[in-house]
């Protein structure tokens, strides 16, 4: 599993929006990556308070990378509408991203600086809270 300090691995997604998020597209800019699955009870805390955050740093410059740990796109989507999520996300069929990053555990919140430095990182235990997150968040912005 990566720790902090360890740079962001090589890894490259497809998201919702027709972007593609990747280690090089991370560089230059705070950015937040998120591993989760929509029936993860931790996860379904955890997503509303990235929509918080999301909402409230993106247009900041934060890139957000919302990345499903096997889970389809259709049941992602359905998700997203019923709990009014707008984040943008990336359906991945498998672990194989996942697995850059970790072997167990989502969700897992992992807040990089501009240099693709993983500054901290977040999982289930215990899952954090918006002020937990946004004092992270803020302090790689500065």
């Amino acid at each position: 599993d990566l720790k902090v300090g360890d740079s962001i691995p090589s890894f490259s997604v497809a998201m919702n929006d027709g972007t593609v998020i990747s280690q090089e597209s991370v560089m230059g800019k705070p950015s937040v990556i998120v591993f989760f699955h929509t029936l993860c009870s931790d996860c379904q805390e955890e997503l509303p308070l990235m929509q918080r955050l999301y909402d409230e740093y993106a247009s900041k410059g934060v890139l957000f990378a919302l990345i499903s740990r096997a889970q389809s796109s259709d049941d992602i989507e359905l998700y997203w509408k019923e709990n009014g999520l707008k984040m943008p996300y990336s359906a991945q069929k498998d672990r194989t991203v996942y697995e850059k990053f970790a072997t167990e555990s989502i969700p897992r919140v992992y807040i990089n600086d501009r240099d693709g430095i993983i500054r901290y990182i977040y999982t289930d235990n215990p899952v954090p809270s918006y002020d937990d997150l946004k004092t992270s968040l803020e302090s790689v912005i500065r």
